[in-house]
């Protein structure tokens, strides 16, 4: 299944970018950690607990390539990630050896991806249509043919992934990665040196309050059970005032615009590409959207 260019108009050029994404951080970092390889990996390579601010500007640079970077600029950081993540190994949980490249739980963690932007618009936007819903999943499926994925590790349709994702997440539970990324987002150190101390504080309880609500809002439900995540009718109710709220406002803003910030930070990366000097002048260290670690 092959889908039309990333271009303006199309699903994936619409979409992928929505700046209401964000709020979708912390949710899908607990999907691809609860999975046992991706958690091993994480757990062995990963500098988020010391730095996760970097780390998530890092992912979001790196994604940007992909929709908004066009297809060298995508080529490229697909061969760029698929050589750092060869570097990745270990011994998992139950004692078994694990690759970043163990081709399942490389398609696992596209997955989630591929649906951010579809809970994006489900929680907090107008749902994508069963045509748009179609048109960008081939569109996110090329994307993951460059990344080095195989035809059998992705569903060749849109309702057979979601069937996928499904059963993908009815076999997942708690493990020690996730309970060090819920205790990072309590500790995280604050992002700048210049905020006071005193003031991160009040800050970091804020945040921590913020981001386990909204994680614990958009789990899937069975999930947020096993994970001991409690979950009530006010809370819900809490919940869905939020959203209308988010809803409202972001559609205040004109679509073109909904993915801007998304979309210049590719066309910045790919420049940066072709002019690696100016990168390291400003302090990057193994190009623009590296990661130390996954």
């Amino acid at each position: 299944m092959s889908g039309p260019p990333i271009v303006k108009g199309t699903a994936a050029w619409r979409y992928f970018g929505d700046f209401r994404a964000g709020l979708m951080a912390g949710q899908v970092l607990v999907l691809q950690v609860a999975h046992p390889v991706v958690a091993a990996g994480v757990r062995d390579h990963s500098d988020y607990v010391e730095d996760p601010w970097t780390r998530l500007m890092r992912t979001a640079a790196s994604l940007s390539i992909y929709i908004y970077g066009g297809p060298e600029g995508a080529r490229y950081e697909a061969d760029r990630l698929r050589a750092l993540h060869r570097e990745f190994t270990g011994v998992d949980a139950d004692g078994r050896r694990y690759s970043a490249l163990n081709p399942r739980a490389y398609a696992w963690v596209h997955a989630t991806l591929v649906m951010v932007p579809v809970d994006t618009q489900r929680f907090y936007g107008k749902p994508m249509t069963a045509s748009e819903l179609d048109e960008y999943y081939a569109q996110m499926c090329d994307v993951g043919r460059l990344l080095g994925l195989r035809a059998q590790d992705m569903p060749p349709t849109w309702p057979e992934f979601e069937r996928y994702y499904t059963e993908m997440i009815d076999g997942f539970g708690p493990n020690g990665t996730i309970s060090t990324l819920f205790e990072t987002i309590r500790t995280v150190k604050k992002p700048w040196r210049w905020l006071p101390d005193e003031r991160w504080v009040r800050l970091q309880r804020w945040q921590h309050r913020g981001q386990m609500f909204v994680i614990r809002g958009t789990l899937p439900p069975a999930l947020r059970e096993r994970l001991g995540l409690q979950w009530t009718d006010r809370d819900q109710r809490r919940f869905d005032r939020f959203r209308a709220v988010v809803r409202v406002t972001g559609g205040l803003v004109p679509v073109t615009l909904r993915s801007s910030l998304v979309r210049r930070i590719g066309r910045l990366n790919v420049w940066f590409r072709a002019h690696p000097r100016a990168y390291r002048f400003l302090g990057g260290d193994n190009g623009p959207g590296s990661f130390r670690s996954i």
